[in-house]
């Protein structure tokens, strides 16, 4: 339920903005501003740099959206601007908070006529460069594919208006500093342009920067007094490594979360948990930085409408993300850097609402509960360990769920025509053998003569023939292999004076 109290009185409609953004605004469901966009908006709005300090889901997406789009609507192109050319460039160090900000900013600009392009990497390299020649004016994108196409001569900077950095300490922590500072240099002089810069933390280094390429920057703090939020329940668990499993499947099973987050620390671990989930009657799909873009969108799309209800997740998904009505955050894996437990349990909890954030210490990741105690200024509430908790799970089938997504048939397993081909094989395999027997007497009688081309030939497709039409891991193979020894061992005691046919009839392939 939401909490009115997270909201401020001041209306959007008492901002100035023009009529277009009003009813975008409208559009979006904005009535009343957040402290952020009740803070920040004025300042930007009356053409004044700022620098930001929110967490993530408090409105400051659309705070400077709002800014960018008003300042671009009542102020003419740059001189040097070249039509098509972006006129406010906005920077976000991951794909998904990049496509985030697109579609945010598609609803606030419905009525605007601005067009607004995103790039990024992982997929649609040609479709985006054919976007941004069609002519951009809001250009959002991450570094690495912005200076990909920037190189390219597909567009220019020359004419920006509005410079945005989003998430400024996220883009720190991937490294992307040296990209941030090569763009920004290519951009107008920080005079002649409005600049935004918005960041969970104002750090040395983020301050640094603000004032190195910003204008005489307004600070605008609205972090709350506690790290992490109110309305957010924690709960911690102790329990062993090998014991994990059974407490995660056991307290989903007793919350019975509409909507939940499990993040561990590594993709290893994040498949492991989705196929024990999957074994026993969760829904559930893995969310990494190796998941390919075209799926990391559906998966979110998936999840964020509520078809898939449990997104295992590595630390790629903890930042920037809006999804809503997240009910629970589960640390399968306590993260190793106490900043990733706050905007871990932040996807929970958003806008006012309330959520569950329930973390699991092992002897493996333990170390870091104080470390996280310390940053947030308090110790997270220690639950036991019931039995009722330590229930017994049901192991999933090795490649159980993939094969359903392919087939569509839960709970059958192996390929269609796969029980009838390993009965060939195996029927194969009993030919082949039967075969050698036949020809072993054969085979001693012709061994101390010189064979003719034709038998070699003969006794080299005798012989290979198994080998070929059986796969691998088959019982066929392990048996012709036997088969096959015999004659290995005949054939060296074979006088000199053997033809080389008799010699080619060695292991064929797989031998």
């Amino acid at each position: 339920m939401a909490d009115e109290s997270y909201l401020t009185d001041v209306e959007v409609a008492s901002l100035g903005l023009v009529e277009p953004l009003l009813r975008g605004a409208e559009d979006a469901g904005f009535r009343l501003c957040t402290r952020i966009q009740a803070e920040a908006m004025p300042v930007a709005l009356a053409g004044r740099d700022v620098a930001g300090q929110a967490q993530t889901g408090t409105g400051k997406t659309a705070a400077f959206l709002l800014a960018a789009m008003q300042y671009l609507l009542t102020r003419p192109p740059a001189p040097d601007h070249r039509p098509g050319q972006p006129r406010a460039f906005i920077l976000a160090p991951t794909r998904e908070l990049a496509v985030q900000i697109g579609r945010d900013a598609e609803v606030l600009g419905r009525h605007t006529g601005l067009r607004t392009v995103v790039v990024y990497g992982g997929e649609g390299y040609d479709q985006q460069r054919e976007a941004l020649r069609q002519g951009v004016d809001v250009l959002v994108g991450t570094p690495g594919r912005v200076i990909d196409y920037f190189r390219q001569h597909v567009f220019t900077l020359s004419g920006v208006q509005v410079a945005i950095l989003d998430e400024a300490d996220r883009m720190f922590d991937l490294g992307f500093l040296k990209d941030i500072r090569f763009l920004l240099r290519r951009l107008p002089p920080p005079e002649d342009r409005l600049n935004m810069l918005f960041s969970a933390t104002l750090s040395y280094r983020v301050t640094e920067l603000a004032y190195e390429h910003m204008n005489n920057p307004t600070i605008v703090n609205v972090a709350p007094s506690r790290v992490t939020a109110e309305n957010v329940t924690q709960v911690l668990y102790h329990t062993a490594v090998e014991e994990k499993l059974k407490v995660l499947v056991g307290l989903m099973r007793r919350m019975d979360p509409k909507r939940s987050l499990v993040f561990t620390n590594t993709r290893r671990a994040a498949e492991r948990v989705r196929d024990m989930l999957v074994g026993n009657g969760f829904d559930a799909e893995v969310l990494s930085g190796d998941v390919p873009q075209r799926t990391r969108l559906k998966l979110l799309g998936r999840f964020t409408s509520g078809e898939l209800p449990v997104l295992v997740a590595t630390d790629v998904a903890a930042r920037g993300l809006h999804i809503p009505e997240v009910s629970h955050v589960f640390n399968y894996d306590l993260p190793q850097d106490a900043q990733d437990y706050v905007h871990r349990i932040g996807r929970t909890a958003r806008a006012g609402a309330t959520g569950d954030a329930v973390s699991l210490a092992c002897d493996e990741y333990v170390f870091s509960l104080p470390e996280i105690e310390a940053f947030i200024g308090h110790k997270i509430p220690v639950a036991p360990v019931t039995d009722d908790l330590l229930t017994k799970l049901v192991p999933p089938v090795r490649g159980e769920r993939r094969e359903r997504v392919q087939r569509g048939r839960p709970g059958e397993r192996g390929r269609p025509g796969e029980r009838a081909r390993s009965g060939e094989r195996a029927r194969s395999g009993e030919r082949a053998r039967s075969g050698d027997r036949a020809r072993s007497g054969e085979h001693r009688r012709r061994a101390a003569r010189p064979a003719g081309p034709s038998a070699g030939a003969a006794n080299t497709a005798a012989v290979n023939t198994p080998v070929v039409n059986t796969a691998p891991s088959s019982a066929g193979e392990a048996t012709a292999g036997e088969a096959r020894k015999p004659r290995r061992r005949r054939r060296r005691k074979a006088p000199s004076g053997a033809a080389p046919g008799e010699s080619s009839s060695g292991p064929g392939p797989g031998g």
